[in-house]
């Protein structure tokens, strides 16, 4: 891995290990894991997509508490817990055979998951400087999609052999690899968990906080992006286009190449609330001439003209993706409260089971049903949802700004610094 794509040394590139450790397993089971549902375990492609709605849809709710339990109890130990809770779900598909306990493992999985992605945005917090944090979650991005296209490639191995044992290697991997993670977290400092609450105040507080859940919907709006490359992109090129099936396969991975070598650098002048709200914005704006860019291969271009346009399609919606991303860590961190951070990203993290909930379904009945229209439709909700994402934030500013919150007062490019290393 590329030396500028690693964090600096010292906890976060504790972390970014912790992250490498179950990426390789998570990209070798994404690529295996619906054939050995279907044809190892006996189980209906509609069982299969009905368990994972059912499991996201809990998932997405528990993010929250699991966020406010990781503030209270200490958010090390917590995604520690979460991260063996993960490999005891995945480890359990090797012995599963039906459909119901299919699903009560999804749901432990989906909830585990959302719990732990919450309790590490916590324990970075706890960790890592305010004006550091975005650059060390473009470098742990970085990370991910490395882990993540290794892992690919050795679940495409497995897809070669086609064989039980070579699908039940994979999962056991995937399990070998969140058990490292756990061993892995528990090589940081603790950080302690917030004091007992204030007299009145709620428990679950990001839930009547207004103005956060407007971010968090306008963030979940311009994460529809994310079934875009791996769904909706692949059914058009193969129902509306005259482009070769292969592309499918070469612009996945030119997206994950270009995340692994430019996330860090779009994040390197993102580092306040203002930089953030730009870097949205502009993600709204690029995808929303992707779109266009992606309407136009139906035109009924010749083959190698309809390959460029799709690429050049591709390669505006990753430069949004890294933009949007670097923008909405920024704001997540920034206007949550310090002694909340765990329910805060929680709630701020359901905008990804939501996007992948309901996304698919969306998506393809407005891009393959509808066609060009529904593109330049999708291509103005993402511009809007950019551009009012600036209002949103100062709504959300305002009384914290009004409370002497200096977290959201820093505006500046964002370093590589860590906080002590002991609390």
């Amino acid at each position: 891995m590329p030396h500028q794509i690693l964090p600096p040394a010292g906890a976060p590139r504790v972390l970014a290990v912790a992250q490498l450790s179950n990426s390789l397993g998570d990209g070798a089971y994404y690529v295996t894991s619906a054939l050995y549902f279907t044809r190892v375990v006996g189980l209906s492609p509609t069982q299969i997509g009905l368990a994972l709605t059912i499991a996201w849809a809990i998932g997405s709710v528990t993010g929250v508490p699991l966020g406010a339990l990781a503030d209270r109890q200490g958010p090390r130990g917590t995604a520690v817990l979460l991260a063996l809770a993960t490999s005891a779900s995945v480890g359990s598909f090797l012995f599963i055979r039906s459909f119901v306990p299919f699903l009560l493992a999804a749901v432990l999985y989906a909830v585990a998951q959302c719990g732990l992605a919450a309790a590490r945005q916590a324990l970075l917090a706890g960790l890592v400087e305010p004006s550091a944090r975005t650059g060390v979650l473009a470098r742990l991005q970085s990370t991910l999609n490395a882990g993540l296209a290794v892992g690919a490639a050795l679940g495409g191995l497995a897809l070669r052999h086609d064989t039980r044992e070579a699908y039940l290697a994979v999962f056991a991997l995937d399990a070998a690899g969140f058990l490292l993670c756990a061993v892995t977290l528990l090589r940081l400092p603790v950080v302690p968990g917030s004091a007992a609450r204030a007299k009145g105040e709620p428990r679950l507080a990001v839930l009547r906080d207004r103005p956060y859940a407007v971010v968090t919907a306008l963030n979940a709006v311009l994460l529809l992006r994310m079934p875009l490359l791996s769904l909706a992109v692949p059914l058009w090129i193969v129902e509306r286009t005259n482009a070769p099936s292969w592309l499918v396969s070469a612009l996945f991975v030119l997206n994950t190449l270009a995340v692994m070598a430019f996330q860090v650098r779009m994040a390197r002048d993102v580092g306040g609330p203002r930089t953030a709200t730009r870097a949205v914005r502009r993600s709204g704006l690029v995808m929303l001439a992707s779109c266009v860019v992606f309407a136009c291969s139906a035109a009924g271009l010749p083959v190698w003209a309809t390959v460029a346009v799709l690429a050049v399609g591709a390669v505006l919606q990753v430069v949004a993706e890294m933009q949007q991303s670097a923008g909405s860590w920024q704001l997540g961190f920034d206007l949550a409260p310090a002694h909340q951070v765990g329910q805060y990203q929680g709630f701020f993290g359901t905008g990804v089971p939501v996007a992948r909930t309901l996304g698919p379904l969306l998506l393809t009945w407005l891009l393959v049903m509808w066609g060009v229209p529904g593109w330049l439709l999708l291509g103005g909700v993402f511009l809007v949802a950019g551009l009012a994402m600036g209002p949103a934030v100062r709504w959300a500013e305002a009384p914290r700004r009004g409370a002497g919150n200096c977290a959201t007062s820093h505006d500046g490019p964002a370093p590589e610094g860590l906080a002590a290393d002991t609390p």
